[in-house]
Formats: structure tokens, C-alpha cells, sequence
């Protein structure tokens, strides 16, 4: 089946807004084994529309449309995919009852332009919207099914799966001879996109599975898709693979699918009845930002300490001033006793810290900017007494990246610390040594 996914929208093309609808229909898609073939992204302009009706017509089984059918007088997706199909407008008066309702129970009167989002092609089924005042419909068209949903992502996702996803997997079970494509996603941190390719080189070179890399800074994932005659013979398939991957990347592979780092660590936490604070200075609440983003964190996270000034430094964190003065704040010695202080001011199990130079100034010969140190303290190891370890980094990147994959280094020797794991990382770019192994 090539599918095909369209958006519709001046602002999609001008690029005012972030096009995420193609990004999240396809990767719904996948969830049912059909892979896009096509996207596309037209203006509000009813000949450009129609053309690329026409196209998607032509060369496409599935389309599914976003965009173009709210009130105003750009939005004319139905109307111009009715005159393509040759079809004619119909009032649909169940759509415009729920309409009246929708603005009743919100306290406002209908306008009389909302009447036109009533209306639908001939021989069209209505898709109801319960999140917003336009409903979708469907078409079918010489062999093509073509969805029309609105371009409000929250709509979108909620009636592709509410309304678009059961009548296309019930047509799929019907089928008989149809390929079935599953896929997966690994996330990866501490190998540069090359550096895998070159690790994975010998894995799915051939038969149905396909693996694809692609950079989100600071991770890299690898998504592999299988192909089989069932779902069950895809799934075995992507198993295999993915098993190689990991026996050859080891902890290199933190996650899989949504699980973020930070989501990770938090796991983990839970799994293990062990708490967190955190100490940050260069990262500004980053690193607590992302820990308590995940539901029911606050199991496991007890506080953070935005330490920027060195008076916040000794007041908060117990950094004793001749420290400061004799290694400076950005150094391995203040980042440890930033990271046992946190631990003791909240009573925590772990206790990270952060403190470095993100730029773009302030750097110096000895200590250049992209500078930092990160440091972990557990209050009490295995053998009971307590843990330090530091590491000195030199992130060449712009501000914003340099706070980013600090936090991400520091989560990610949380997570390494929970499983046991060597902390030093093979290519985050190590000024030095590791500044002292555990209980150094």
C-alpha cells in the first residue's frame, strides 16, 4: 500500500510553523505496518490544491490530508476536493448540531461561518472531531482512500486515533497478500553518527530489515524496520537485529522508542528506592528541569541548588572559600564538593553537580570556553562508605548545545552508576583523565 501524506497550509509552506503533522502521521502509521511513500505541503491556493489532489490521486492507496478545513476563508481544503472529485457539497446536519453544541457548553454564540465546516463531499463519511469544532471525513476515489483532518496537531492526533486508525486497521485485516512493516527505535549516546555506522557496518546488510541513523543532538538513533509476511515474522526479525546491535554497542544503547534519558534515570531510581539532588551552576536548572518533566519523579528527586555565584557556592553548598580561590569554580575539586553538599543539604542517595564555561566568552588559555566539570557523589556504596567521581569535558559547542549535553553526560552517569557501569564515556570529547575513579 504507498501511502501518502499531504498539508495544507500558507504557513506550513512559508515556514512560520514547525510542520510536525507529517512527522507524527507517519510514525502513527507505522504502529499499523504501512510505511509513507510520499510528502507533500501545499499552499492555500485552490490550483496548487487541486493538483496535488490529482497527484496524490494518481500515485497514492492512502492519503491523508491535514489542514484547510476551519472557518475562516483560506480554508478550503473540502471545497476544492469536492471540485476534484467532481463531487458535490452536502450539509451534514448531525455535524452542524455538534458544532452549536461545541460553542454552547464554552459559552459562546456560533458565528455563521463555523456552518461551513458542515459541510462535505458527496458520498462522504464524517469523521467526528471531540476535541474541536471541525469534523474530517473520508473519501475513496478510483482505489484511493483519501482522510481530511484538521491541522490542530492535539485534533489531529486524537482522531487518527479515535476515528482514522480503526477503519484503516480493520481494512488491513481484511486484506489478504499485504506486507506487514514494523520498525523500532534505539537511542543511543556517546558515539558520533559515522562512529556507529562504522560499529554497525556488518549488521542488516541484507533480507527485509533496514537500519537507519539519524542525529537528535545530543543522542543518535538507530531505527530499524523489518518486513514479513505477518507481524509476528516482522517483529522476529527486528529481534534478531536488534540484539546484534546491542551484544556489539553494549551500554552505548540506553533506551528504546519515547524513553528519554532522564525517564530512563528516573526508572531506575524507582526500580532501586533511591533518591536525587542536584548541584548546577553552567547547566541552570537543566538537569532538575528534565528529571522532574517525567510523572511520579517526585519519588525519587528531593531538590536542586542553582549555584551560579561563588557565594552561592559556599552558602548553599558548604564550598569553602579558599577552594574558589586557590582552583577557581570551574574545577574538579569544587564540582566534588558540590556534589557531596547537595547530597547533604537534602539528605539524597546521589548527588550530581555541574559547574563550567558555556560561553560564548569568559573562557581563558587554562580554562577554555566549552569547559566543565561534572561530578557524582553517593552518599553510601555498596561496601557503605561513600563514592565520588569527576570528569573534566570540553564540549566545543554553541551555549545552549554546551548546557544540553552537559545535562545529558551527567544523567547519563546517574544511569551508569544504577547499573554498575564504567562512567568515562569513549567520545564526549575528555580533556584529560577522569579526574579519580570511584572513592578518589
Amino acid at each position: 500500500m504507498k501511502v501518502e501524506i499531504l498539508t495544507i497550509g500558507d504557513e506550513v509552506v512559508r515556514g512560520e510553523i514547525v510542520d510536525s503533522n507529517k512527522a507524527l502521521i507517519a510514525q502513527r502509521l507505522l504502529e499499523l505496518d504501512l510505511e509513507c511513500h510520499y510528502q507533500a505541503s501545499v499552499r492555500d491556493n485552490p490550483a496548487d490544491m487541486r493538483e496535488a489532489f490529482e497527484q496524490a490521486v494518481r500515485r497514492s492507496d492512502l492519503v491523508i490530508v491535514s489542514g484547510g478545513l476551519g472557518p475562516t476563508r483560506d480554508d478550503v481544503t473540502t471545497e476544492v476536493l469536492a471540485d476534484t472529485l467532481g463531487r458535490k457539497l452536502e450539509l451534514d446536519t448531525d455535524s452542524l448540531d455538534r458544532i452549536r453544541q461545541f460553542f454552547a457548553h464554552v459559552g459562546r454564540e456560533m458565528a455563521e461561518t463555523n456552518r461551513k465546516q458542515a459541510f462535505f463531499p458527496t458520498g462522504a463519511e464524517v469523521l467526528a472531531n471531540p476535541v474541536g469544532t471541525a469534523p474530517g471525513f473520508g473519501v475513496e476515489e478510483k482505489g484511493t482512500l483519501l482522510y481530511c483532518l484538521p491541522g490542530v496537531p492535539r485534533e489531529l492526533s486524537c482522531m487518527l486515533e479515535e476515528q482514522v486508525f480503526p477503519r484503516l486497521q480493520a481494512r488491513l485485516e481484511a486484506s489478504v497478500g499485504v506486507t506487514r512493516i514494523r520498525a523500532r527505535l534505539l537511542r543511543t549516546f556517546g558515539l558520533g553518527e559515522s562512529t556507529l555506522e562504522k560499529e554497525l557496518s556488518e549488521i542488516a546488510r541484507e533480507g527485509d530489515v533496514d537500519l537507519a541513523f539519524r542525529t537528535s543532538f545530543p543522542d543518535n538513533f538507530l531505527r530499524v524496520m523489518a518486513r514479513g509476511a505477518s507481524t509476528r515474522e516482522a517483529d522476529q526479525k527486528i529481534d534478531s537485529v536488534v540484539g546484534q546491535i546491542r551484544q556489539q554497542l553494549g551500554d552505548l544503547v540506553y533506551g528504546e522508542g519515547d524513553e528519554v534519558m532522564e525517564a530512563v534515570v528516573g526508572r531506575l531510581l524507582t526500580d532501586q528506592g533511591r533518591t536525587i539532588a542536584v548541584a548546577e551552576s553552567c547547566t541552570g536548572g537543566e538537569i532538575a528541569e528534565r528529571l522532574t518533566a517525567i510523572p511520579g519523579s517526585s519519588a525519587y528527586f528531593l531538590g536542586g541548588v542553582v549555584a551560579y555565584a561563588n557565594s552561592a557556592k559556599q552558602s548553599l553548598l558548604g564550598v569553602p572559600e579558599e577552594l574558589l580561590v586557590e582552583h577557581g569554580a570551574v574545577s574538579e575539586p569544587v564540582a566534588r564538593v558540590m556534589a557531596e553538599g547537595v547530597c547533604k543539604l537534602f539528605g539524597a542517595d546521589i548527588g550530581v553537580a555541574t559547574t563550567g564555561i558555556s560561553g560564548p566568552d569568559g573562557g581563558t588559555p587554562e580554562k577554555p570556553v566549552g569547559l566543565v566539570h561534572i561530578a557524582l557523589h553517593q552518599a553510601q556504596g555498596a561496601a557503605g562508605a561513600s563514592l565520588s567521581h569527576a570528569g573534566e569535558f570540553v564540549f566545543s559547542v554553541d551555549r545552549a548545545w554546551h548546557r544540553t549535553l552537559t545535562s545529558q553526560t551527567a544523567l547519563d552517569w546517574v544511569r551508569r552508576s544504577l547499573l554498575g557501569l564504567e562512567l568515562s564515556h569513549p567520545s564526549l570529547l575528555r580533556r584529560s583523565g577522569d579526574g579519580g575513579g570511584p572513592g578518589r
